[in-house]
């Protein structure tokens, strides 16, 4: 059948027999929710050139922006479609017939576009932001799905504040969205308010309650408030959903989103969930740079995965146990994740093993008497400074008292 329709429907339904077993989709969302951080404005060589790397990384779908925002994010999303090799392309919009229309216009270039259309489900969204009642919203829903299927197949439905939205309305308001035609539904702890069991219940309940869910996947959009934004999202794979999503470095509005490096790691450091990912894990620390640089965001040090004390010891036990066996402390290979190597950084509390590694490094090779007399010279030395270098371990040895010794040995 040559039906592009049928084609899709086809396509994904092996999409739905794959993600049952164990594929988990990685959502992107670093150009539209990423870019929500006050100070972050990013131009469109800019989102072209980070949708470029994201597509190489083996993100599932890339959310390239809020088309009908303004005509800088239209013209994005729609040179971010032209370009886009491999994942779906998607472009957000409320539950307005204008957004979806210009949403669908952004995309046409798309060789997989995705409409994202939603509305508030909780009670404090529709009694205070919208000023209306619960049917209201399931028919502004099935609405918005409606009109979006009208453009393209592949439809992702959001209850904006999922996580504060009780589980039957929620329920309800998702067999409306799939009667209309969604194929994705995007549950959101908006606020990050949910506990991790709380969220992992709450996917499990639609997974097992809302009629036709077998006919679209359930996905996790969780901000990070109170600090569970990745504990959230792994416990929605685990209960049922095939989604996350996520941004690079965990950066978004107001404390962040669910950081993609991290449920990426996460699921591949427990394989035993018997849930996979398609993302080349050697680009992580690379892009994050790239994301890091080109928004001015500076990542933090302690930042898991891509921090740059990510891999770094300074404590002189454990740079002793590192420089005998890395994984004595360390559960990621750097590698894995595109960092050259662990990092033995010498600080006042640092041992005789790892000034003995980082001084045969620029080329000494120190006996267990001159390594005595040494580290009493660099203690003095580590307690002036916060870090020593390179070109201090030179200094320390060359005003040592057996310096001479050392050299001519």
């Amino acid at each position: 059948m040559n039906n592009p329709k049928y084609k899709f429907v086809v396509q994904y339904e092996n999409i739905l027999k794959e993600m049952s077993n164990s594929q988990v989709q990685i959502f992107d969302t670093t150009l539209r929710d990423g870019e929500q951080v006050p100070g972050c404005k990013l131009n469109t060589e800019q989102k072209v050139i980070i949708a470029e790397q994201l597509d190489q990384l083996g993100v599932d779908v890339i959310e390239a922006g809020f088309p009908v925002s303004s005509p800088g994010d239209f013209k994005s999303v729609e040179e971010i479609s032209k370009i886009v090799k491999n994942a779906t392309v998607c472009g957000l919009t409320r539950s307005v017939e204008n957004d979806i229309k210009v949403a669908a216009e952004a995309l046409k270039k798309a060789k997989k576009p995705r409409i994202h259309t939603g509305i508030g489900t909780s009670d404090s969204h529709i009694i205070h932001k919208f000023k209306t009642n619960r049917e209201d919203i399931i028919e502004r829903a099935y609405a918005a799905v409606s009109y979006a299927k009208s453009f393209v197949e592949d439809v992702e439905f959001y209850a904006e504040d999922a996580g504060r939205t009780d589980n039957d309305y929620l329920a309800r308001v998702c067999e409306a969205a799939i009667k209309a035609g969604a194929t994705v539904l995007n549950i959101p702890d908006t606020t990050g308010y949910c506990l991790p069991h709380e969220y992992g219940a709450k996917i499990k309940y639609l997974k097992e309650n809302v009629k036709g869910i077998e006919k679209a996947i359930l996905s996790c959009h969780c901000h990070n408030d109170l600090g569970l934004a990745t504990a959230n999202s792994i416990e929605g794979v685990i209960n049922g959903a095939r989604q996350i999503e996520c941004t690079i470095n965990g950066i978004g509005e107001r404390a962040g989103n669910t950081a993609l490096e991290e449920v990426v790691m996460i699921l591949k450091q427990h394989p035993y969930l018997n849930l996979d990912t398609n993302i080349q894990t050697e680009m992580l620390y690379g892009i994050s740079q790239l994301v890091s640089d080109s928004m001015g965001i500076y990542t933090q040090p302690n930042k898991a995965i891509v921090g740059a004390n990510a891999f770094a010891h300074s404590s002189g036990i454990h740079q002793d146990g590192v420089i005998k066996n890395r994984e004595t402390y360390e559960i990621i290979d750097p590698k894995e994740v595109g960092v050259t190597e662990s990092a033995i950084v010498l600080t006042a509390r640092s041992g005789r093993a790892a000034l003995a590694y980082r001084a045969k490094n620029v080329g000494y090779e120190l006996t267990k008497l001159q390594l005595d007399e040494v580290y009493t010279n660099f203690l003095t030395f580590a307690d002036k400074k916060k870090e020593i270098n390179d070109s201090d371990i030179h200094q320390i040895i060359e005003t040592s008292k057996i310096y001479r010794e050392i050299i001519s040995a």
